[in-house]
């Protein structure tokens, strides 16, 4: 999905500075003569609130623990991402984070960067091939397997779900439906699940969502691979009578993933059952952190952190910080074996944005 302007004016209000923040890739949070590297950080899009709450984050971490930095905006295009890697390269900087979201076309950016011994840390997605000092990520295989053991619960491990699936050239859209899916045959294979790619496209979602529940009026589970598609599904299920309670017999039973705040209101609200609180704040923060200690020449191994995460080796020389990412729902139950926090707990980001 690209980046329009436009969409901003239904956005939160977060969006206003995130455009400020895309538009001002020339500047610092702090002089460079004072010392301090400088660092870029490329933002993979300002078109959601995940990413707008990423985006807020990451001027006040860099201060934090003490970096420069310059910042830009892919707008989910690989090309922008690599013309903002030279352009980052040319302006001296002693480390680079960024989000690629074609987790393959990505390679010769990093081979470049490896080259000239520019330290890369890679947030949310993990590159198909290629060397990053530290990919900070959470689980995403987790996610699907949440999403399904709280459907299949709702549902008594019968009945009818459509996943809209992000992008699969996605590692995270991989991950999470091949996740969901194995899941589903594994722990509820009277369940059928209607796979939907999206492309990480609201209206493609919801037009999508749409054509499935004309053709099977009987669907009673939704999973929504992230937050994109969480205005549109609502939208679709409004105009056809099922934006019910939960305890009404209509009721679709909706599982998102992101965690921002209008999905933790939707929850408390009934609208929506539950979602997965990905950490927008720790992406930021841990970033920014394995990026200064990749300039002060630190090293780490497999194993459990001091931040209640867990490093693993992917590969060889391919380390990825798994953070934690807990799912939501209005109760704080335990489904399938998958605890959860109540959706008014303020230990979620998306409760502290302020």
């Amino acid at each position: 999905m690209r980046l329009k302007t436009a969409l901003c004016t239904t956005a939160s209000a977060l969006c206003a500075l995130a455009l400020l923040s895309a538009c001002s890739s020339g500047s610092t949070t702090a002089a460079s003569a004072s010392g301090t590297p400088l660092v870029g950080v490329d933002y993979p899009r300002s078109d959601t609130d995940f990413w707008n709450s990423y985006i807020k984050y990451t001027p006040q971490y860099a201060k934090e623990v003490g970096l420069d930095l310059k910042t830009t905006n892919s707008q989910n295009d690989v090309a922008k991402l690599t013309a903002n890697a030279q352009t980052f390269i040319s302006q001296g900087v002693k480390g680079l984070a960024m989000a690629p979201q074609d987790t393959a076309a990505i390679a010769p950016t990093l081979a470049q960067l490896e080259a000239k011994k520019i330290p890369v840390v890679t947030i949310d997605t993990r590159p198909d091939s290629g060397k990053v000092f530290m990919v900070v990520r959470a689980d995403n295989r987790a996610y699907g397997e949440n999403a399904c053991q709280y459907l299949g619960t709702k549902l008594g491990g019968k009945g009818k779900v459509v996943m809209l699936q992000g992008g699969l050239d996605s590692i995270n859209g991989r991950d999470r439906t091949e996740a969901f899916n194995d899941c589903m045959k594994k722990d509820y294979p009277d369940i059928k699940v209607f796979g939907e790619a999206t492309n990480w496209d609201g209206a493609v979602a919801a037009q999508k969502l749409q054509t499935r529940l004309t053709q099977h009026p009987d669907i009673k589970g939704i999973y929504m691979q992230s937050s994109f598609a969480l205005s549109g599904t609502l939208q679709v299920l409004k105009q056809r009578g099922l934006l019910v309670d939960p305890k009404n017999k209509k009721h679709v039973f909706v599982v998102s993933n992101d965690g921002i705040p209008e999905e933790l209101k939707s929850i408390a609200a009934g609208k929506i059952d539950a979602t997965v609180s990905q950490p927008a704040d720790l992406y930021a923060k841990y970033a920014l952190y394995y990026l200064k200690a990749a300039i002060d020449g630190k090293t780490f191994k497999p194993g459990k952190t001091d931040h209640n995460s867990t490093i693993i080796q992917v590969r060889p020389g391919l380390l990825e910080d798994q953070l934690s990412a807990p799912l939501v729902t209005a109760d704080g139950g335990t489904y399938g074996g998958v605890p959860s926090v109540k959706s008014d707990d303020t230990s979620l980001w998306g409760n502290n944005l302020g």
